[in-house]
């Protein structure tokens, strides 16, 4: 009676403890949200300037994707310590692949995060052994289709246009994971993904105890965290570092209507600029005012949430080279694609 009086007071300490965590992750979810304007005010420094802009991008950027990498790891752990996944695969694969992408382009839809914040689900779904060509798919869908994008789209150039956007931008991502499902790409993927204290908690096919779960997700996540917090720095470094660069006049000059390859410039140039849909609309607004064509600036605007350098900087640690270059290439050719389509059909 003792023991197990004691098992339950230790697990009700852990639950509590636990809480305690979720809470102070919040908290610090709320605090990185407005500590970095209030330092830049309290300064008096102008964040519109390119030194100031970037050292706050990072400072912020360099935060969020931490905590995120932190906690989504770790919640993902516990998911996967604690529930039969392999049920839920049996469940998703009687049902077909088409019910498993549509899925995923709707989590990445509710999921409000850039090209860089969706790596650490991303992260969490492969080493739960959900099928890579799904959470690929989640990794398209969750940047490019932003409903912040979709709500800034309806209102400065119509709610048929956003309509639109969310449309392809869902179809793509679909269409993608498909193209992928046909091949073996499971070979492309770093084993640090696959294998983890987690997997080995499961083997035995039952249900651990609360300490356990506990300690192999908290495990797995510092496994995760050390081999990867070198490439978070990196990336968004890069990413700070052509923070608010726009070339205008590049886009004028290059990328004109007159131009039948301005949808192929337009894509490679959002490439490197790592915004959010709230940051790239105005921008694709300013190039609309200036008679580009609908097709040039959606691809515009697609690429540069879609894609980044950053991005492919942090994925790397855990795509090998031709799976990356292939994620990569395929949905800078469906931009392309849907950027035509655009023009043809507007």
């Amino acid at each position: 009676m003792s023991t197990t009086l004691h098992r339950n007071d230790s697990e009700l300490r852990l639950r509590v403890l636990l809480l305690a965590g979720g809470l102070g992750w919040l908290a610090l979810w709320w605090v990185n949200e407005r500590l970095w304007d209030t330092l830049v005010d309290w300064a008096r420094l102008d964040v519109e300037s390119r030194l100031v802009g970037a050292v706050h991008f990072f400072f912020y950027d360099t935060t969020k994707i931490f905590l995120l990498l932190l906690g989504l790891m770790f919640v993902v752990g516990m998911l996967r310590a604690s529930l039969d996944l392999d049920a839920a695969r049996r469940y998703l694969e009687g049902r077909g692949l088409a019910l498993g992408l549509f899925l995923a382009v709707l989590l990445g839809v509710a999921t409000p995060f850039c090209s860089c914040s969706s790596i650490p689900l991303f992260i969490g779904f492969v080493a739960a052994g959900i099928p890579l060509s799904v959470t690929l798919t989640f990794l398209i869908a969750s940047p490019l289709v932003s409903e912040i994008a979709a709500i800034m789209i309806g209102d400065q150039f119509g709610w048929g246009i956003a309509a639109a956007y969310v449309l392809a931008g869902g179809a793509l991502s679909m269409l993608i994971g498909w193209v992928f499902s046909r091949f073996d790409l499971e070979r492309w993927v770093e084993d640090i993904v696959k294998s983890g204290r987690v997997a080995a908690l499961r083997q035995g096919g039952h249900t651990p105890s609360l300490a356990k779960r506990v300690d192999a997700a908290r495990a797995e996540t510092k496994d995760i965290f050390v081999d990867v917090w070198k490439w978070v720095l990196l990336g968004v470094a890069i990413g700070a570092g052509i923070h608010g660069w726009v070339p205008a006049d590049f886009f004028a000059r290059y990328a004109g209507p007159d131009n039948p390859f301005a949808v192929v410039i337009a894509t490679l140039a959002g490439v490197p600029l790592y915004v959010n849909g709230a940051g790239i609309v105005p921008v694709g607004e300013a190039m609309w005012a200036k008679g580009m064509s609908m097709g040039t600036v959606m691809a515009f605007m697609m690429s540069a949430i879609a894609l980044s350098i950053p991005q492919a900087v942090m994925l790397r640690r855990v795509l090998k080279p031709p799976l990356l270059a292939l994620f990569f290439g395929s949905v800078a050719l469906g931009i392309i694609a849907l950027g035509f389509l655009f023009n043809i059909i507007g």
